[in-house]
């Protein structure tokens, strides 16, 4: 059993990252998901990201900080798409990171600090048209990490959407989310 901490998308903690969440722990993970947005949900990525500037970048990663004091140091940290920040950051910082799950997005490892830690795998996933991973260079920082760590893995599906594994929003894409899920997965059974 893998002990997560998922961080949740723009759009705050919906039920689509709250269903994730529960197919993992039924899969015999444990999984925590604090909720960095305090309770507001958006509906489109734009009034997300608008709410993440207006609070800070910097408190959202802290938020994403304090989440993890209250845990263990041997876990996998996760984040989808604006939750990558707080996750990646962790995974490079916080002694004892057992891996790394960054879905929709990626940051330069340099971001972080001097580089990616020895020993920590990492899976990174998104969709191979998506105009906010490849245009906005989340693809190039996936390349940068896969290349200079033996233990991360990039996985690219067919298509254009961003949000893709949420089940609740009009980007999911059922088969993409499928791949991702037996990779996941697998992942976390390998670093258990």
């Amino acid at each position: 059993m893998a002990e997560v901490l998922l961080f949740h998308h723009a759009l705050g903690l919906t039920r689509g990252v709250e269903d994730f969440a529960g197919m993992l722990r039924r899969s015999g993970h444990s999984v925590h998901v604090p909720d960095l947005y305090e309770g507001n949900v958006f509906e489109t990525l734009q009034e997300g990201l608008d709410y993440a500037g207006n609070v800070g970048f910097a408190t959202f990663l802290e938020r994403g900080r304090a989440a993890a004091d209250e845990l263990p140091s041997g876990i996998v940290y996760a984040g989808f798409s604006l939750g990558v920040m707080p996750a990646q950051m962790l995974a490079q910082s916080r002694q004892g990171a057992t891996g790394a799950l960054l879905v929709h997005s990626c940051v330069p490892p340099g971001e972080f600090g001097s580089g990616w830690p020895q020993g920590v795998p990492a899976q990174i996933h998104a969709m191979d048209a998506d105009p906010l991973f490849v245009d906005d260079g989340d693809i190039d920082a996936a390349r940068e990490l896969t290349a200079a760590v033996p233990e991360a893995e990039l996985f690219l599906y067919p298509g254009d959407a961003h949000l893709f594994a949420d089940n609740t929003l009009a980007s999911y894409d059922a088969q993409a989310a499928d791949q991702l899920t037996d990779r996941v997965l697998g992942f976390l059974d390998r670093v258990a």
